[in-house]
């Protein structure tokens, strides 16, 4: 037989640190750890203490050479801002870690704990964790000190409607809120017939322009002036100014359209009603039911103007009442409004019930009249109207009354109202006393209209709540509880999503 001999076990042999002369595996630098790091400080150049920049008044960072950006406490974005302040001292190490460190809020220091390697002695690799700080200072950026300075804004977007009522102004608020546009402005100014919105760059100004001109029917003008100029760089320092003018005619509007203009738009009645004023001009024929939109480009070339303000709208009392079916419309007609309905009316003013005058018309809100109801209308036939298009109308075709909307208790609407609106933070300087008015007219237009406040946040008030105890109910329009959104305030102690913070 023959004895088959095992493999001899191979195992590594240990070496004496030349040092210390412990034994251990061997390495090329011949070196325990310790040793080695006593001889070798691979942090050696990468500063322990650096200091970074913040504003206060916008709450951004500096990222040399000059650019400011928005960064959360722990956050990736400001891990990468920290680790830029080291990158030219750390071209010879390698980074396999970095983290924050947790530190309190207000104690102006940012630590962060750094984990990098490098090749030392004899092609040995040595990895160390070591931390630094970052030292916050204030310093004011340049948008906040031209805030400071009362010289900061480059353009300025100034809006202006030359009417009585703010109804479309209120409806732009709205808008504007809804889409943010509001966070780029420096300051809002609230003038006699419009605002004033100012922005710290042109492009700002611009784009609000431009939403503007996508959303109510505008036409603009552009103008700059030139503050400074620098014969050196060849640069130049321009003030922009936007003059914005919304078309003079609001929600519930009786207009008169020139004969041209009525004949384009499918040969409905010079005399209309306004019922919606959105990217165009929406108008209503109340003897036909015929409707149209007007644009911005058409009503600039066939301008039209209103024949009367809310003030001078009078309440009437619908005394009979008949639907008429079966309209026949002239030739060349153009669409007809299926949301309403045709109705003949006779009515009677509310101050003249001792007498026996009453009036007859044509009312397009034949689906929400009842004899005994009260109607708000304009009195043509005892009124002084100076107009271009209606002084050259025949008599016979312009209407004693036009009817425009139906009336309501408004203590009770205002009493029942559990909702409400959000406004811009903006500067009032000669405040109307009919502001307050008009503010809730417009609250009862968007009651009325379900497709004007769809375009809208609507919040629910949780201070206010709905009153159901009336015995009776006039039937007024309300806004249901699905169409409220609830009013969020979140607070997040990092101003957003943090990064994973590393402790010892």
């Amino acid at each position: 037989m023959e004895y088959i001999q095992a493999p001899a076990n191979t195992s590594q042999g240990n070496i004496l640190c030349c040092t210390c002369g412990i034994p251990i595996p061997p390495n090329p630098a011949n070196m325990c750890v310790s040793c080695l790091r006593t001889q070798v400080d691979i942090s050696e150049g990468i500063p322990k203490q650096v200091t970074v920049h913040f504003c206060k008044q916008c709450e951004r960072y500096l990222q040399p050479p000059a650019t400011w950006l928005q960064c959360a406490l722990e956050s990736r974005e400001l891990l990468a801002l920290c680790l830029k302040k080291l990158k030219g001292s750390m071209t010879k190490v390698r980074l396999i870690d970095a983290g924050f460190l947790w530190t309190e809020p207000h104690s102006k220091r940012i630590k962060m704990k750094l984990t990098i390697q490098k090749e030392v002695m004899n092609g040995a690799i040595l990895q160390q964790v070591f931390v630094v700080e970052f030292v916050v200072q204030a310093q004011m950026c340049g948008d906040c000190h031209r805030v400071e300075a009362k010289d900061f804004w480059k353009a300025v977007v100034q809006v202006r409607q030359k009417t009585v009522h703010k109804k479309t102004f209120y409806y732009l608020e709205q808008l504007i809120l809804k889409h943010s546009l509001h966070q780029n402005t420096l300051r809002i100014k609230e003038i006699h017939e419009g605002l004033d919105f100012y922005f710290g760059s042109k492009q700002h100004g611009q784009k609000m322009v431009d939403f503007l001109q996508c959303t109510v029917p505008v036409r603009s003008k552009t103008s700059q002036r030139l503050i400074s100029h620098d014969v050196h760089t060849n640069t130049y320092n321009y003030k922009s100014t936007f003059s914005v003018e919304i078309v003079p005619v609001c929600k519930d509007n009786v207009v008169c359209l020139s004969p041209r203009l009525a004949q384009s738009l499918g040969n409905m009645g010079q005399v209309c009603v306004c019922t919606r004023v959105t990217s165009t001009v929406h108008l209503i024929d109340p003897n036909t039911l015929q409707i149209a939109e007007v644009d911005a480009n058409t009503y600039w070339r066939y301008p039209f103007s209103s024949l009367c303000n809310p003030k001078q709208l009078e309440e009437f009392i619908v005394m009979e009442m008949d639907i008429i079916r079966n309209q026949k419309l002239r030739a060349g007609a153009g669409l007809t409004s299926n949301k309403h309905t045709l109705a003949e009316v006779w009515v009677q003013k509310v101050s003249e019930m001792n007498t026996t005058q009453q009036y007859y018309c044509r009312t397009f809100m034949g689906h929400l009249l009842n004899i005994g109801d009260l109607v708000l209308g304009f009195d043509f036939a005892n009124s002084n109207i100076n107009d271009e298009h209606l002084n050259k109308m025949n008599p016979h075709q312009i209407p004693d009354v036009v009817l425009i909307k139906k009336s309501y208790d408004r203590m009770k609407r205002a009493k029942r109202r559990n909702w409400k609106l959000k406004e811009l933070d903006r500067e009032r300087e000669g405040m109307d006393t009919d502001d307050e008015r008009q503010y809730q007219d417009f609250l009862e237009d968007l009651e009325e209209d379900e497709a004007l406040r769809k375009n809208i946040n609507i919040f629910r008030d949780a201070n206010r709540l709905p009153v159901e105890s009336d015995a009776e109910d006039d039937g007024a329009p309300r806004i249901s509880l699905a169409e409220m959104l609830e009013e969020l305030s979140l607070n997040d102690a990092t101003g957003g999503e943090g990064a994973d913070m590393m402790t010892d």
